[in-house]
């Protein structure tokens, strides 16, 4: 079974739509980009160098996070790959369910099968103690 994702307010699924039209160069004109020091593994030039990139997107209030790479570009490309993930996430809207009933034909046949199964267990026999 799929997880329910939360169904995100319309003026938030709009502003996710409106950036997922932009091209990666005017999404990070729109977006907070923060550079900061990653940790972790990755030696000295990982641990002096501000190569962790954070994008927040104000109008959909989402933020992503990228410090795997030792660099700062490739981390940024990373999170607006990321970024471009979340807002399409944020674009989805799930199918109304309506509640029905079963058929005739599935009532019949879950009966049958039922009745099948209780005679199959009845005719196993063996009496218990005697």
């Amino acid at each position: 079974m799929t997880p329910t994702l939360p169904i995100a307010p319309p003026a938030r699924r709009q502003a996710a739509r409106e950036a997922l039209a932009l091209d990666d160069e005017a999404l990070l004109k729109v977006c907070d980009v923060e550079f900061f020091i990653a940790s972790g593994p990755g030696g000295q030039h990982r641990n002096t160098t501000a190569s962790g990139v954070r994008l927040t997107h104000p109008p959909t209030e989402l933020s992503v996070t990228a410090t795997e790479r030792r660099s700062q570009s490739q981390n940024k490309d990373a999170a607006v790959r990321r970024l471009r993930a979340g807002l399409q996430a944020l674009t989805f809207v799930p199918k109304v369910r309506k509640a029905t009933r079963p058929t005739l034909g599935s009532k019949r046949r879950r009966l049958e099968e039922k009745k099948r199964t209780s005679e199959k267990k009845a005719g196993r026999g063996g009496r218990l103690g005697d």
